[in-house]
């Protein structure tokens, strides 16, 4: 893969650039302005990061968290650009562009999480294995469209938000620069590959685009002249591994950080991870100064990023050859010199984190949630695309809930079934926590409006 066609500024969607362009912003500057005011991006305030609707104001959000990988991503790309461009002679790019592409990736990599995170994804996957209706809806369906929803997934739907559902109305939806787009996708491959190590390394491990816009992403791919390695999966964009590290090194030192806040953990078994990960001791003189839990925690995750920077430019320096090529398989993260420790806090939080109660109750009913969203919504469309004015008197009502976007011209439902569906995991999808919440307790009449 070459730098030059991987840093293409060509828009999705846009052949030819406008006569008029913006002097004051780079490109790439302009993709991460029109992801700031998206109104997907908004909506993040309100998804789960790890702890669902917290009343602590102090733990992240979605968009909390996207903002933090955005700054962690930007420095990796600066650092990283200054020497590629040395090294590749490029003329058309400065440092900065690599960090603003990256930076934009970052704020744009959660944007297609559902409703309560990866419980939410679960809860999706779920209602298509288990329920009768979703059975019933995929047996419509070709193999590849059945995968789609069998193994939904956020990233996916990421795509399917900046590549079509954000400006619905322009074809490319946000019309970002191809290059922002490939940064952003870890996975590029369709949901019907099985996932290969041996052939596709970690950039197999899930799935970054649906059936129904694989033409958009192939458009993507081939304008960055990714490598390809089977029909519909292609080698990762280079800078998608710094994208993943940043999201990376935020969650598994600022997951622990939130749990001390909310008592999940204790400040001492947190400090004992960072410390040797920093090279400080407990009793250095800088953190004598700190009598507070919350301000020792703060220092050393602000010192721990700063390492962790240092140590993902270097490695993936010293890989990008392999990493043009497209053989290097495994998250940069995991080869680092820090790997053990950031290992060791990767798995506290799975053992201590992720499982405890308070997070483990609300994702419980996140499932009952979105099961019951989809059941009402996806089989009321379905009824009023098979039977019309014969179908339920409360299905028609149901529908008058649905905007048109997520339902077909003229608010009539879509002929396919697999458009159909995905329409309604659009709308779903893209709720947040309290909204699918709120919806879900007023159309099964747990909470009604009073007059």
């Amino acid at each position: 893969m070459d730098w030059n066609q991987l840093l293409s500024r060509r828009r999705l969607g846009i052949r030819h650039r406008s006569s008029a362009e913006d002097t004051q912003r780079t490109d790439f500057q302009r993709d991460f302005d029109r992801i700031v005011f998206a109104s997907a991006f908004r909506r993040m305030q309100d998804k789960t990061q790890v702890f669902p609707l917290s009343s602590n104001d102090y733990v992240r959000t979605r968009l909390t968290h996207s903002l933090e990988v955005s700054s962690v991503a930007r420095s990796l790309g600066n650092r990283v650009g200054e020497v590629v461009i040395a090294r590749h002679g490029l003329t058309q790019v400065v440092p900065a562009d690599f960090g603003a592409i990256v930076a934009a990736a970052a704020l744009a990599h959660d944007l297609g999480n559902p409703p309560f995170g990866h419980a939410g994804e679960d809860g999706i996957r779920q209602f298509f294995e288990e329920t009768t209706l979703g059975r019933s809806l995929i047996g419509r369906m070709h193999p590849a469209e059945q995968q789609d929803l069998l193994r939904f997934e956020g990233n996916a739907q990421g795509f399917r938000v900046v590549a079509r559902l954000q400006s619905p109305d322009n074809f490319g939806g946000m019309q970002l620069t191809l290059a922002t787009l490939g940064s952003f996708t870890k996975y590029p491959r369709g949901s019907l590959l099985d996932a290969d190590p041996a052939v596709g390394g970690i950039a197999f491990k899930k799935f970054n685009y649906f059936q129904a816009d694989a033409a958009l992403f192939d458009e993507v791919a081939t304008g960055l002249g990714l490598d390809p390695v089977l029909p519909g999966a292609w080698r990762r964009h280079p800078l998608a591994f710094l994208l993943e590290a940043a999201d990376d090194i935020c969650y598994r030192i600022v997951d622990l950080e939130d749990a001390v806040r909310l008592r999940q953990l204790e400040h001492g078994e947190v400090l004992d991870l960072l410390l040797p990960l920093v090279g400080l001791a407990a009793d250095s003189p800088r953190l004598k100064q700190l009598t507070r839990p919350k301000e020792r925690i703060e220092y050393l995750r602000a010192k721990a990023i700063g390492r962790l920077i240092d140590e993902v430019v270097t490695l993936f320096l010293d890989c990008e050859a392999e990493i043009l090529a497209g053989r290097h398989g495994l998250e940069l993260l995991d080869e680092v010199p820090s790997r053990a420790p950031m290992l060791e806090m990767k798995e506290l939080a799975r053992r201590r984190v992720y499982i405890g109660q308070p997070v483990v109750e609300v994702q419980v009913a996140g499932f009952e949630v979105l099961g019951g969203l989809l059941a009402a919504f996806a089989g009321a469309v379905t009824d009023v695309a098979e039977r019309g004015v014969r179908a339920t008197a409360l299905n028609r009502m149901l529908m008058h809930l649905l905007p048109e976007q997520f339902v077909g011209p003229g608010h009539e439902p879509v002929a396919d079934a697999y458009l159909r569906t995905l329409k309604i995991i659009d709308f779903i999808s893209g709720m947040t926590d309290s909204y699918a919440v709120s919806l879900f307790k007023r159309i099964t009449g747990m909470s009604l409006p009073m007059q």
